[in-house]
């Protein structure tokens, strides 16, 4: 069993993005630039937020943070949105989610430019995913898969299940592994025989949001399983979908949580934003 370091890969992609800005700089005088708007207080908003801030600096962007209020109204976010689109030195344009529940984050979305849209959202974006013609991914699925690359793990004919249907990881998971000749099942709650599903998996995909939702019968022998999950158990302590104590003997590759996949969404989100800067500049 050999665990796949995010924090590692996540390394070797920030400074390949660094090397990449200073080029930038150095040639077109370009220096990628992102905003990051986030509204209301979230801790765990907060905790992603300062993240991407500090990922900026580390590969020499330029970042500008929005903090608003939770009682910002819709008209007032979509005009802050509108204005960012203008913005010649913001390449990517954040909104965190969640909003508060008075916000509508899909329209939210659909305001911002495709070209900006780092997070890759923006129905434009989720089409292009769907056809195979994309200029970004989303982060996280995008994630996964540098991670199986830097381990050389082989997609191509192998029977992927993917836990969870979400827009952000698991419907884009499935299309990354497709495009990769992956076989995809995609389960959710109303999947039968889910243990059975999973258990023949040769790649299991966890974005479920269920503290150790996946047990050891659920696992086949020697599969690589890619845990997306960021729960608390019942001790209040970090830890993932996978209940990762009782699966890690059964797995060929495991990412652990924390240290896995995490690392991965915010190193791709600067790979998304310096693309942009590129796009934008047509290099």
């Amino acid at each position: 069993m050999q665990i796949i370091d995010g924090k590692k890969v996540s390394a070797q992609v920030k400074q390949e993005v660094k090397n990449e800005t200073e080029l930038l700089k150095k040639e077109y005088s370009i220096t990628p630039g992102l905003a990051v708007v986030i509204v209301g207080d979230d801790p765990a908003s907060r905790v992603y937020v300062n993240n991407k801030k500090k990922a900026c600096e580390l590969v020499g962007f330029h970042s500008e943070e929005y903090a608003l209020p939770a009682e910002t109204t819709q008209e007032e976010l979509l005009s802050l949105v509108k204005e960012l689109n203008e913005k010649k030195d913001i390449n990517g344009i954040l909104v965190q989610l969640p909003l508060p529940k008075h916000l509508d984050d899909k329209a939210v979305i659909e305001a911002i430019n495709p070209l900006k849209d780092v997070d890759a959202f923006h129905a434009v974006n989720v089409g292009k995913i769907m056809l195979g013609e994309y200029d970004f991914l989303p982060c996280t699925p995008a994630g996964v898969m540098e991670m199986l690359h830097y381990y050389n793990i082989e997609v191509s004919g192998k029977n992927c299940v993917v836990i969870g249907r979400s827009n952000i990881v698991g419907k884009p998971m499935g299309m990354l592994l497709l495009h990769e000749n992956g076989t995809v099942t995609i389960c959710h709650s109303r999947t039968k025989n889910l243990a059975e599903v999973c258990s023949r998996a040769d790649i299991l995909v966890a974005a479920v949001g269920k503290p150790k939702f996946v047990t050891a019968d659920m696992v086949k022998e020697g599969a690589v399983v890619i845990d997306v999950g960021m729960d608390r158990d019942e001790n209040g302590k970090l830890c993932g979908d996978v209940d990762f104590e009782n699966v890690k003997d059964k797995c060929s590759y495991i990412t652990p949580v924390p240290g896995g996949v995490g690392p991965m969404t915010i190193a791709t989100l600067m790979k998304n934003t310096i693309k942009a800067a590129k796009i934008q500049n047509n290099l």
